[in-house]
């Protein structure tokens, strides 16, 4: 049995997750994008996985790179995830006004997050329009919050 792409993401969008931007430099440009495919693989080593599509910057640069890095976004930083999403429409530089740091392998971190992950690729698994980057996790720091929800197309927030 074959299903559409439509039938498999409405099934996806009843999966709630967290938020997270995957950065990264190439040539002195930063870039960025929102995801939710983002996910923990191993604990010793480090590795955590994130899946981009084919025809993004951000996955482009990290083919050039083999760095990249993650940050879960809080629960007040929604306008951020949708500047990365492309839903605002932004000066060509997604990070403009934001605040960054960088951690050892010198991508770039919007503060404020509730974790972020500095990563090096080892190894990537390529689909037709999409590949799985797998990673080690080089430096990491979190911070206290509540995460930014994903749901049905819609943000949700946890409550106490």
């Amino acid at each position: 049995m074959t299903i559409s792409s439509e039938q498999f993401k409405e099934s996806m969008r009843c999966w709630a997750s967290g938020v997270a931007i995957v950065t990264s430099i190439y040539d002195d440009v930063i870039h960025g994008m929102t995801v939710n495919s983002f996910h923990s693989i191993s604990i010793f080593p480090p590795i955590i996985g994130v899946t981009l599509a084919n025809d993004t910057r951000t996955k482009q640069m990290i083919d050039n790179t083999n760095v990249f890095g993650v940050t879960i976004l809080s629960d007040e930083q929604q306008e951020i995830s949708d500047r990365f999403a492309g839903r605002i429409i932004d000066s060509g530089n997604r990070f403009e006004g934001l605040q960054i740091f960088v951690l050892s392998s010198g991508v770039p971190f919007v503060k404020n997050g509730l974790a972020f992950f500095d990563c090096i690729v080892k190894y990537r698994y390529e689909l037709a329009f999409s590949t799985l980057f797998m990673a080690e996790v080089i430096a990491t720091e979190n911070q206290p919050g509540k995460p930014l929800l994903y749901l049905n197309r819609e943000y949700r927030y946890l409550r106490d």
